[in-house]
C-alpha cells in the first residue's frame, strides 16, 4: 500500500496519496510516511505547475511545464520501486510541509 501512495499520484495528483493518508492504518508507518512525502511532493509540484502556467505569459512557462512533468514522472517511478521494497522514501528539495 505504501507504493499505492506514489502511483496514485500519477492518476489523482495529490488527492490519491491524500486519501491512502486516511485509510492507512495507525500502527503502519511505513505507508503513512510514504503517503505524506508523496502528497508533500504533489503539493510542490502543483506550485511548479502553477508557477509555469504564469511564466507561459512570457514564454519560459512553455519550457517549465513539461520539465515539471517529467521531473514528476520520473520521480514518482523512482519512489514506488522505493517504496515497494519497503523503504520510505523522502523526494529531494520537498519540504515538510504534512
Amino acid at each position: 500500500m505504501a507504493a499505492l501512495a506514489h502511483v496514485s499520484s500519477l492518476v489523482a495528483s495529490f488527492l490519491g496519496p491524500l486519501l491512502i493518508l486516511i485509510l492507512a492504518d495507525d500502527d503502519d508507518t511505513l505507508v503513512k510516511e510514504n503517503a505524506k512525502n508523496s502528497l508533500n511532493f504533489q503539493i510542490m509540484i502543483a506550485i511548479g505547475f502553477i508557477i509555469s502556467g504564469i511564466l507561459m505569459v512570457v514564454l519560459v512557462g512553455f519550457l517549465l511545464f513539461p520539465l515539471v512533468a517529467i521531473v514528476d514522472l520520473i520521480l514518482v517511478i523512482i519512489a514506488t520501486v522505493k517504496a515497494n521494497d519497503g523503504k520510505i522514501y523522502s523526494y529531494p528539495f520537498t519540504p515538510n510541509i504534512i
